[in-house]
């Protein structure tokens, strides 16, 4: 699998700690044009609003825009509308105020309340351009389509349009499978560096299983398998556990992939390997099988019961 070309970014600031962020060039042709938008928005103090699944990168698209800006060498924040009050987003304003005008990168804007949708006009400046101050580039994030929260009041239509200079789209992974062996590499090597452990070399199965797979949690999804394969250290073991989540039926609502749930996952199945190969070795003779496991022979049948294998005799 050959590796992507990731484009370093300066240093980050979210609001808490900076953070290095990578930007991996796309290869396919729906995320080319939306990075042709990116290199243009960047030369722009336009509102940009992203629209896009959980996990689509919508923050790392964000960041993209503020790297490649006059305003690349001053502060991004980041900051999540999540429970946000007004009193906390006017200290944000003020702070990148105090900053020297960066970017503000406000996350799952939908969830804004209408308190601090009052606040956020207040700090907003009439036109982007021209002699009203602005205080950052605002840039606004979402998974939930704003049009549609306009109507039923969630959302006001006055700073719908405010914020809504230049609509930005990004596609879901699942309609840019030619970027997934790249991305996959690319986290790969990340957390092989971060654990200091050898590059997984990936068989042909799990890379078509990778490229099969729907992916309803986006980059963050994929990005948490590559963590569990590196973590695990063993294809095998990884992707027994691995192939189980990543075929089972999806909600569609995005939700991550969690390395917790993945290292369970894989520990079940080593569990279960290890189970049949004592049982192959006794004949299937439960209670050596239980002795060399050092498990109670009740404990051995309640394992076998919940693989699927109760029903085994020795043999």
């Amino acid at each position: 699998m050959e590796m992507g070309k990731p484009v370093p970014q300066p240093e980050q600031n979210n609001g808490k700690n900076g953070s290095h962020v990578e930007f991996v060039e796309a290869v396919s042709p729906s995320m080319q044009s939306v990075e042709s938008v990116i290199r243009e928005l960047a030369q722009t103090d336009v509102p940009v609003l992203i629209l896009a699944e959980q996990g689509a990168g919508k923050l790392t698209t964000a960041q993209r825009i503020h790297a490649l800006s006059p305003r690349s060498s001053q502060p991004f924040r980041n900051v999540s509308c999540h429970g946000l009050k007004p009193e906390e987003l006017r200290a944000c304003a003020e702070k990148a105020e105090e900053s020297g005008y960066g970017t503000l990168y406000l996350g799952e804007i939908a969830e804004l309340s209408l308190e601090c949708q009052s606040a956020l006009l207040e700090l907003l400046p009439v036109s982007p351009v021209g002699p009203t101050k602005q205080l950052a580039r605002i840039i606004c994030g979402s998974a939930r389509d704003l049009e549609l929260e306009v109507k039923p009041g969630h959302i006001r239509e006055d700073l719908y349009y405010r914020i809504s200079g230049v609509c930005l789209r990004l596609p879901p992974l699942r309609q840019r499978r030619q970027d997934i062996p790249i991305l996959t590499s690319h986290f790969l090597e990340k957390y092989a560096a971060e654990f200091h452990r050898a590059i997984p070399s990936l068989s042909s199965e799990t890379l078509q299983l990778f490229d099969e797979y729907s992916w309803p949690g986006n980059l963050h999804e994929l990005e948490d398998a590559a963590k569990a394969l590196v973590a695990l250290g063993n294809e095998n073991i990884a992707m027994g556990g691995l192939r189980s989540v990543l075929r089972r039926p999806e909600n569609g609502n995005g939700a991550r992939l969690s390395l917790k749930e993945a290292a369970r996952a894989a520990s079940r199945e080593a569990e279960k390997q290890l189970i049949l190969r004592v049982l192959t070795r006794t004949r299937w003779n439960r209670r050596r099988a239980a002795q060399e496991l050092q498990i109670s022979y009740k404990a051995l049948l309640y394992k076998l019961k919940q693989i699927g294998f109760d029903g085994y005799e020795a043999r």
